[in-house]
Order: structure tokens, then sequence, then C-alpha cells
């Protein structure tokens, strides 16, 4: 790592002192350093329609009449990972494309909130918002779309509950074999020693801290934080660049906490039995099978993903064999890059819009 370090500072160019880049440079320097940053926070504007106990279900302003979506974020992330800013928008682009996209907000977690487990979103809070937007679309069915862990919850709760009005799952960095994450060594040692060392110190805190999670995430993308300083000193001139970079900065700093029971379970099931490879897990005292699954679904890995390698992802057709068509798609991105990163739109986005034209509905499809 200091090699790669030590080659990045060697191939850093001279500034060019006559260059009229230079002034945007200096000025990007500046913001950076003393003033409020390259860009202000954008949001795509959106509405509050129902507000709940880590369930705030929002709607996007702008979106068309089509095909209503529901964007799912997983536990310990802000819901704003679907909306960085612009050009990082998976939120603006589906509601470019027509599509009626909502998202459910779960807020900050708590010390209060340390028995709630993942029977509390699989069972209550992602089936209440699935019907509310079904019921405000005449009962349509609603596509989903998780990332991350935001894709196991859409997973357990679809193969929970079959009789929700879903018309698609979509799964971004959603691991299902655990064995082909960076946590194969914690099951090494798990197996061993079990988890509860961890899980006791875990529920003394009631749960994992905001911080501990932020410097966690940090360090599954540490070539980028070692090499920041380079990446800045090359790009000064760059403000896009840069604004990207300062995006990304900011979700990393809101990252909210993991309740102390569902870090349990993830703990207990998905990284020591690797519960969702072998086809089901058990929610709430209930054992649920990813083969009830019935609906189609798209997965989607990267080898660049260092926290759900795309091999721990392409397990997905193997894992939902309910599904009538599982289709798994490979791009290059980072964790958060397969949501937000700058070849988003080209990878995964892309991906995304073929899959719905796939599983649109006859109307839907002659109407194009």
């Amino acid at each position: 790592m200091l090699d790669f370090a030590w080659k990045m500072a060697r191939n850093t160019p001279k500034p060019n002192l006559n260059s009229p880049l230079l002034g945007i440079a200096a000025r990007n320097a500046w913001d950076l350093s003393f003033g409020d940053g390259i860009a202000p926070v954008e949001r795509t504007p959106s509405e509050l329609i129902f507000e709940g106990h880590h369930r705030d279900l929002y709607r996007f302003a702008g979106t068309g009449t089509g095909r209503p979506v529901l964007l799912v974020p997983p536990l310990a992330a802000p819901a704003q990972c679907f909306d960085l800013r612009p050009g990082q928008s998976l939120a603006a682009h589906l509601s470019d494309q027509g599509h009626a996209t909502y998202v459910v907000d779960y807020g900050e977690m708590h010390y209060s909130d340390r028995h709630l487990g993942f029977e509390y979103w699989t069972e209550d809070v992602l089936p209440e918002a699935i019907r509310r937007v079904s019921d405000a679309h005449d009962g349509a069915d609603v596509d989903l779309i998780g990332w991350s862990l935001g894709g196991t919850l859409a997973l357990l709760t679809a193969a929970s509950h079959p009789e929700l009005p879903i018309r698609s799952l979509t799964a971004l960095g959603t691991p299902i074999d655990y064995s082909e994450t960076y946590f194969e060594p914690l099951r090494a040692l798990g197996k061993v020693i079990s988890e509860r060392p961890v899980t006791a110190f875990t529920w003394a805190l009631g749960g994992v801290p905001a911080p501990l999670v932020q410097v966690g995430f940090r360090l599954t993308a540490l070539q980028r934080e070692l090499t920041k300083p380079w990446f800045v000193a090359r790009n000064l001139h760059e403000t896009e660049a840069l604004a990207r970079m300062e995006a990304v900065d900011r979700f990393q700093s809101q990252m909210p906490g993991y309740p102390a029971r569902l870090f349990h379970q993830m703990s207990a099931q998905l990284v020591l039995d690797n519960a969702l490879k072998q086809g089901s897990a058990t929610v709430g005292g209930r054992r649920i099978e990813l083969a009830t699954v019935s609906v189609p679904a798209l997965a989607i890995g990267s080898p660049d993903d260092t926290l759900a390698p795309a091999a721990s992802v392409a397990y997905a057709p193997k894992a939902l064999t309910g599904s009538p068509r599982v289709r798994y798609e490979t791009v290059r991105g980072s964790h958060l890059g397969l949501v937000a990163g700058p070849n988003a739109r080209e990878t995964s986005w892309a991906h995304i819009d073929s899959f719905f034209e796939e599983t649109a509905l006859p109307a839907e499809a002659s109407a194009v």
C-alpha cells in the first residue's frame, strides 16, 4: 500500500503556473481548506408522505405516473445513498425515466432501539411502506431496489410475504455467500470462539455506534483514504471530481449505527452460519426460505467491491430458485460506486433500466 502511495506521489503532475486552470485550482484549494466546500448539498426535492418510527416515506418530486419504485436503504447508512447529489442520484435518474420513485428513511439509531432486529423491518416497516406505495397507485405492484443490506431486507421481506404487491427485486452489492466476503477470516475465528464476545460488547453499547460504523466503512476503502491527498492534488482544477469526492465524504460522516439485536443476527446467521447461501434465515422465530421469492430479480456485483465482492453477489441465481427469472450482472465500481459512482449511469443504472423493460407489463410495453 505504501509503495502504491509513493508511485501516486511520483506521478502527481507539477502545476503549470501559466495555466488558466490555476485560478480554478486555487479557488478549489481554498474552498476545501477554509471555505464551505466545493459544492453545496443539493438533493432531489422530495415530499414526506408518511412519518413513523424508522419508516419515514418520501416521494421524490417530479416523478412520473409510471410504475412505482421503492428504494430500500441498508441499516447503518442514510437514505441519501440513493440521492447524493446531481449526477450521483439513482432517485433522480428513475424519476427522469418516468417512474414514481419513493424511498423509506430509517433515520438515526439510538440505544433505545437496541432490541430491534431484522423482523422489525421485514415484518413491519417494509411491508407497510410497500402497501402504502401500492395504494397510492391504485394497487399497482411495486419494484424494490435495495443497496447492500437494503437488498437483504428486500429479499427477506419478499420471501416472508409473498402476498405483498411486489413486481420485481433489484439488489446492488448484496452478498448472498458470505464466505466470499472480507468477513471470511471472522467466520473462521467465529467457528472457534463464537460471536458472543463481540455481541456481548455491542449489546452493552446498544449496538454498533455510528462512529465505529463510519470508521469501518472507510476501512473497506482504505486505498481511497490513503491516496486521497494525491487525488486532491491531481484534481484541484477538476471541480466536478472534487465535488463527487466531497459528496462521498459527507455521506460517510452521516452513517448511523446498527441496533444491537440486528447486529447479533447478522453476526450469527449471515456471517458465521452463512444462512443466505443455505437458502434461508430465521427472522422473528420464523424460518424464511429465499426460494419463496416468486418475482423477477436482478443482482449486480462488482469485483472492485471490497465489502461485497462480485463472487458473493453472484450466488443469487442459485439461492432464488423460486424466481421466474434471476439476472446477474457484473460492473466495475466500489460498494457505494454501484449505486452512486461516476460511471453508475452507464453501468448499474443502465442494467436497472433494461431489467425494468424486461419486466414491463404487456400494456406498458405496448405504450413504449
